[in-house]
């Protein structure tokens, strides 16, 4: 069987990089941008680091920061009028997964029009046409949007959050620029690279990971462990690399997949309205530990690169042990929660019907029944 990889046409690196947005525009001959934002970064000042450099390269530009958290429907179908109304021909997507994903559907829409309805576009939809050209920003360490082909928006009518893998998604550029990062919040930082390290996780334990995205993810695990406390604490030295690591992250799981903690944790954003990144936290060691017996020696990696001393002296057992620990130490060093207060025994039924019905589910190694997501669910109450 074919591996496939999907990346970005080009991608920058480093303080300094979105001084390249300027240049990307020009050579790629568009001629008017739509900037998608939300309404924290545009009213502080964050957007405005983009949006001086458009401004001092003379290219037209409109925003549109109709994007709260966990996007909805309504959102992008707002942006898809945003878009038309600007009349612009690529957009510029700055801001955390929120942003990105609301963009992403935007321009999937746009030029596949037959998905207005947005609903239609859950799981592997059958788009026919790349989406409008997207330079994403991103302004968190955590979702790596910037360079996978995922997007995932809010049905509040349903109470549920649908996961789109979509190739026709994926943005051409990315400007990974650790200053977008500088001021973020100590808690979203926290919650974003702790998200960052779900990914890297879960991508290098899924059922499709290969020898490939086992290189990426383990080396994105070696970084997001050595630097999110760092970044935590808005040291330049971890902010740098958790903006490398969350990437690399996003080079691997992007292309295999994620697991049920990431299912989960859709379904927490959705119920509760329960910040991803906190979800994923608190789910990834009660899952890794439903994992354990389903990962061969992976956890003994996963150990060896957060740090863990003597991983090969250890028991199968102890050093899946050992990884766990880690996790949660990492964790519970940056103030991430172990407890959701919302969680009622009353919403496991329907909790567990959602995760198990999500899109990232079936890449779990381990499968999971209702019971099983009951369990698990239960353990974070």
């Amino acid at each position: 069987m074919a591996n496939r990889i999907m990346l970005n046409e080009t991608s920058y690196h480093g303080a300094g990089a979105v001084n390249e947005i300027a240049t990307e525009v020009k050579a790629r001959g568009f001629r008017k941008a739509l900037v998608c934002t939300g309404p924290h970064l545009l009213k502080y000042g964050t957007t405005a680091k983009v949006t001086d450099v458009l401004d001092a390269a003379g290219i037209p530009y409109e925003i549109f920061s109709d994007i709260k958290a966990n996007p909805t429907i309504e959102n992008v179908q707002d942006g898809v009028k945003a878009f038309r109304d600007a009349d612009a021909d690529c957009m510029i997507a700055i801001g955390g997964g929120s942003a990105m994903d609301t963009c992403k559907a935007i321009g999937i829409i746009i030029n596949n029009p037959e998905f207005e309805d947005v609903r239609s576009l859950e799981g592997v939809a059958p788009t026919k046409k790349p989406c409008v050209p997207i330079i994403a920003v991103p302004t968190t360490a955590g979702t790596a949007a910037e360079v996978t082909i995922n997007y995932v928006i809010t049905d509040i009518e349903k109470k549920r959050k649908f996961v789109c893998v979509d190739p026709h998604d994926m943005p051409v550029v990315a400007v990974v620029d650790p200053d977008m990062m500088s001021s973020m919040p100590k808690g979203l930082t926290a919650s974003t690279g702790m998200d960052a390290l779900t990914h890297a996780i879960e991508g290098y334990t899924t059922k499709a990971a290969w020898e490939m995205t086992d290189m990426f993810h383990l080396k994105a695990i070696e970084i997001i462990s050595r630097s999110l406390r760092g970044a935590v604490a808005n040291e330049k030295e971890g902010r740098e690399g958790m903006a490398l690591g969350q990437y690399i992250a996003g080079m691997g799981f992007s292309n295999v997949g994620l697991g049920i903690a990431h299912s989960m944790a859709h379904t927490l954003g959705a119920v509760y309205d329960t910040p991803h990144g906190v979800a994923c936290a608190m789910t990834l060691p009660i899952v890794m530990e439903y994992n354990a017996d389903q990962t061969g020696e992976k956890y003994r990696e996963i150990a060896r690169a957060m740090g863990v001393k003597g991983v090969d002296d250890m028991s199968v057992e102890e050093y899946r042990k050992a990884a766990v620990d880690a996790v949660r130490k990492l964790s519970e060093d940056v103030g991430i929660p172990t407890k959701l207060e919302a969680l009622k025994e009353e919403d496991l039924e329907f909790l567990a019907e959602s995760a198990q019905a999500d899109a990232c589910a079936p890449g779990n190694p381990k499968d999971a029944g209702i019971e099983d997501f009951k369990t698990l669910f239960r353990k974070l109450m």
